[in-house]
């Protein structure tokens, strides 16, 4: 161990100041990716004023099944100036931020280095609990102060710029749903004359499918008619190796993309005998086997868009590949897919037991999509939105990267 290492114990303390008078409102929860969450927890009948009082620049922290979720749940609270959280979370701040800045000793739990040691110490059974004195005496670098403002500034540029990045997004996506909703849903796509269609009475007929009007010469189609699909590979665990090509599981969709950071891989032998299963950027995955609504991180019928960096990575079963016929219309269908509407839809036609739904590739496919002629040049402006969230996307993940391998040399700081 070098000579600048010190046990966290001797840097932090202890904090327990509760909630009398019922002084702070705002609850927080702690999640396992090391963030405060607003609390969903059922408070009804609960004596509030037992509760933890939190303060900027001090910790939370759970100590408990370290073990079972590979992680320790610690956060730093800079959000808010103070806030209240379960009597169950340790509340720790650092004894003296002139020695140990708070942003430094974040930088340090955010590490997975961190986490597998926390790991490794933590007792208890299958759960494994970390106790308290064995979290005092982990050890961390700690060099001088100039030195951990000088890190924790250029972790904080990364970090800044990937969340702004992501706000980039969310303004984009919402951007496109607008121009979806008011150019295919409400009508309103521009005409010959730049004004909008429908209002500006552009000729309507009654579609007895919809039963509603839709402008002529466009046309109401199942989405199967639209499509090519792929059904994902049952691979099989014991071919996957360290490296090779990339195969992607349900558990490694997000919301909207991929989490390319978690997949497994095969050999590029064995992966060119299964080409057919293969991914392109922009391809729409379907899932066909998951939960309920009341857990969306995992739910039957999610829609997703393959980012570039997923280009050319295998797609695992209880899940479909789509591509659209004409290609200009892949991201067109991509955005109708993502509608509330169609989620309630595949919803709709699944069958399954309490904890786990799937849908039939039938069913999927029956959905009604109005579908524009094909003279039109309306799906351009979605299309543009679509590549600079794909350019956005990219972007974090190496500046994530990036942030991840300064994590990593921490070990190594010296004065």
């Amino acid at each position: 161990m070098r000579s600048n290492y010190r046990r966290i114990g001797k840097h932090i303390q202890l904090v327990d100041e509760r909630n009398q008078g019922l002084k702070v409102k705002q609850l927080l929860g702690l999640s396992i990716s090391k963030q405060f969450i607003p609390s969903v927890a059922n408070i009804i009948g609960t004596d509030m004023e037992n509760y933890k009082i939190i303060r900027r620049n001090q910790f939370a922290c759970s100590t408990m099944q370290v073990r079972r979720d590979k992680k320790m749940p610690v956060a730093l609270l800079q959000e808010v100036d103070e806030a209240i959280i379960s009597q169950a979370y340790p509340i720790f701040e650092v004894k003296d931020e002139k020695e140990l800045l708070p942003e430094y000793l974040m930088m340090w739990f955010t590490r997975s280095e961190f986490d597998r040691e926390a790991c490794f110490n933590a007792v208890g059974g299958v759960r494994g609990s970390l106790e308290w004195e064995d979290f005092c005496e982990m050890q961390l670098p700690v060099p001088s102060p100039a030195k951990q403002k000088e890190i924790v500034k250029e972790y904080n540029t990364i970090v800044n710029r990937i969340n702004l990045n992501k706000q980039l997004i969310q303004k984009l996506e919402e951007t496109a749903q607008a121009i979806y909703r008011q150019w295919f849903v409400d009508f309103e796509f521009p005409d010959e004359n730049g004004k909008p269609y429908k209002s500006s009475g552009g000729e309507m007929v009654f579609n007895e499918e919809l039963k509603k009007a839709i402008p002529r010469s466009w046309e109401v189609s199942d989405l199967g008619n639209l499509i090519n699909y792929k059904k994902g590979f049952a691979f099989k665990s014991e071919d996957y190796k360290q490296s090779g090509v990339p195969v992607f599981r349900v558990s490694d969709f997000t919301d909207k993309s991929i989490d390319v950071t978690s997949c497994h891989y095969l050999d590029e032998v064995i992966a060119k005998e299964l080409g057919q299963y293969q991914l392109k950027t922009n391809d729409i995955i379907i899932t066909t086997v998951g939960s309920w609504p009341n857990n969306p991180a995992s739910i039957v019928g999610k829609v997703i868009i393959v980012p570039e960096l997923a280009n050319d990575g295998l797609l695992n079963q209880n899940a479909v590949r789509l591509r659209a016929k004409e290609n200009n219309k892949q991201i067109f269908l991509y955005f109708r897919l993502k509608s509330k509407e169609y989620s309630e839809f595949v919803i709709s036609g699944s069958q399954g037991s309490a904890n786990q739904a799937s849908v039939t590739l039938d069913h999927i496919f029956s959905f009604k999509i109005v579908v524009p002629d094909n003279d039109t040049n309306l799906f351009s402006s979605l299309n543009k939105v679509n590549d600079n969230i794909l350019k956005i996307n990219s972007e974090n993940y190496y500046l994530q990267r990036m942030s991840d391998l300064l994590l990593s040399k921490l070990a190594k700081i010296e004065n």
